[in-house]
This record gives structure tokens, sequence and C-alpha cells, in this order.
């Protein structure tokens, strides 16, 4: 017992007393350090005792895709800093391959006590996917929310970047520099934020009188690997230009038009998604749409810690604005 009052007192920086009187319930500490006390003994992996097992932990699930795509981490990073100054403790769970799945990471989470949960870029955006574990945690009212466009029958907060003003100006920047034939490497087809791009690209472009041709789109996994695949079908076809759904895509259809012999972007523009670390650093400056990461992560956790203290949160789509950065992988049309 003298020990984990030691180490807990350590964690949090305060004394063994204070640590003593929170674990047996005194007063005469403040609600912030009573807080930190308790979220120390959770993370430290102790058990709390008896008469405070009832309270939430102070810990927020952050359950995203994997860590390759730069924005994903970035996105951790903003979020895990909101939630620090209001005083929660991140857990962030990571999917690979053949290991732990989004459920069973539901599952984990909830036998933690969490006080809220985040998805990113999880099986919420996919049609064809099992969500039986998004149900299970509407049904238990715990406070989740998801980023980036949900099927629409969860009933569960989302923020998103709005696909249809992204795709909107990227068409209407290559329209702008003579090109016609362009081309999409999106991602599943059962992907919502994929078939939104999808939607509003056969809109926009049959307003300024593009062709919107089945040929001239393709469907791929989010990966380097995919988007070269994707975009090596594209180019034979005669597209002039590809608007890809992730920077990695984009750096794949790159790779593929080296690959043909083909120049980016004198023979070939590229446009990315996310504007993720190092894109004004590739070859050629990738010119990709920036999702507001900044703003999204601070909102989803503005949403979640309302949620988390009483307040009401529709369960409806807050929308924030892309901005297209033009660097060197796009140019005029010859």
């Amino acid at each position: 017992m003298t020990r984990r009052l030691a180490e807990v007192a350590r964690k949090v920086g305060v004394s063994e007393a204070t640590v003593s009187r929170v674990l047996n319930g005194r007063s005469g500490v403040s609600a912030s350090t009573r807080a930190a006390v308790l979220t120390a003994l959770d993370v430290m992996g102790y058990e709390r005792p008896t008469q405070l097992r009832g309270d939430r932990a102070r810990l927020v699930g952050l359950v995203l895709p994997e860590l390759q795509n730069p924005i994903f981490p970035a996105l951790a990073e903003i979020m895990g800093n909101a939630l620090a100054q209001q005083g929660f403790t991140p857990v962030l769970c990571t999917r690979t391959a053949g290991g732990v799945s989004e459920a069973e990471y539901v599952e984990l989470l909830l036998q933690q006590q969490v006080s809220g949960v985040v998805f990113a870029g999880g099986l919420y955006a996919q049609a064809d996917a099992v969500h039986s574990h998004y149900h299970h945690l509407a049904e238990r009212r715990l406070p989740t929310v998801l980023i980036n466009a949900a099927v629409d029958h969860l009933g569960l907060p989302q923020i998103s970047c709005d696909d249809a003003v992204a795709v909107e100006q990227v068409v209407g920047h290559l329209s702008s520099l003579g090109h016609e034939k362009i081309g999409l490497v999106l991602g599943p087809t059962d992907h919502v934020p994929s078939q939104r791009k999808l939607e509003a690209f056969r809109a926009y472009a049959a307003k300024l009188g593009l062709p919107v041709l089945d040929e001239l789109v393709e469907h791929g996994m989010f990966s380097i690997e995919g988007g070269h695949a994707a975009a090596a079908r594209l180019y034979p076809r005669g597209a002039t230009a590809v608007l890809c759904a992730s920077d990695l895509l984009a750096l794949g259809a790159i790779r593929a038009a080296r690959r043909q012999g083909l120049s980016v972007p004198e023979d070939v523009s590229v446009v990315g998604y996310d504007d993720s670390a190092l894109m004004n650093c590739t070859d050629p400056p990738l010119t990709t749409t920036r999702q507001p990461i900044e703003a999204m992560g601070r909102a989803v956790v503005e949403l979640l810690v309302k949620r988390i203290n009483g307040g009401e949160v529709a369960a409806e789509e807050l929308l924030f604005a892309p901005e297209l950065v033009v660097r060197g992988s796009t140019a005029r049309r010859v």
C-alpha cells in the first residue's frame, strides 16, 4: 500500500497524504487533483478502492486504423493535447492486420470504464462492415464521436471535412489548367467518404461540361501500393490529371506515372488529400487538399467532453471547410 501511494504521488506530483485522502474519500482535495489521482491509478494498473469503482476513469479511447498514414498520428497528438487540457488521459488503440479488432478494442475500453471513445478512419465509414460494436456503445450511452463520414444508421455525432467542397476546389483548379480527362483514385467502393467524393465529382464535372466516364474511376486500398495500381490503369485510358482520396494514394499515383515513362506535372498532374506531414518535401511537392485537423480535433474533444459532463450533443454531422494547397505536382495541360 505504501509503495502504491508513493508511486501514484510521484506520478501526479502531489504528496502521499493527498493520495491517501483521495483513496479514502476524504475532503480537502480539489476536484482536479482527485481526478488526476484516479486517472493515475487507472493508467498504472492499480485497482480502485471499492467505493470509487463506480466512477468512470478519466480515460478516453482514441481508436485509429493505423499509424503509417501521417494524418492519424498528427490527429491523435492534437486530440491528446486537448484532452490533457481537460484533465483526461488518451488511450491510443491502433488496428493491425491480424491484430486486435475494433470490436475487441471497444470491449477492452469498456472494461477500463473509459469516459468516452473517439474513432477515426474506422469501420463506421464502410457500408458493408460490421457495426454492432457502435450500436453497443450507443446503447450503453457512452460518449462517442466519429471523425469523417459514417454510414447513416449509427446515430452518433460526427466531425467531418467537407468532401464535396474539397472535390469542387480540386476539379476547378485542374479545369483551369486545361485538364478535361480527370481520373479519380478512391478508397474501397463501400467507403462513405470516397462515395461522397465520387458523387461530388460527377455533379461538378457535369456542371463544368467535363466528361464523366466510369473508366476514369478506380478504387483501391489506402496505401502507396493501392494508388500505384489504380493510377497505372488510368493513364493508358487518357487521364491527364488524377484526383486521389489520400496523400499516400497520390504518392503511389506519382510512382505509377514514372514507371510508365510519364513526368509529373509535365505529362500528368496529381492531387492528394489530407496535406499530411512532409507533402511539401516530396518530389515534386504535392498539391493536395488540407484537412483542418487542428480545428477538427479540438471540436471532437469539445463535443466529447460536453457529452461526458452530461450535456446534450445532437447526433448530427459538423462539416469543416478544406483548403486546396497548390504545389508542384499540378501544371497547365500542354
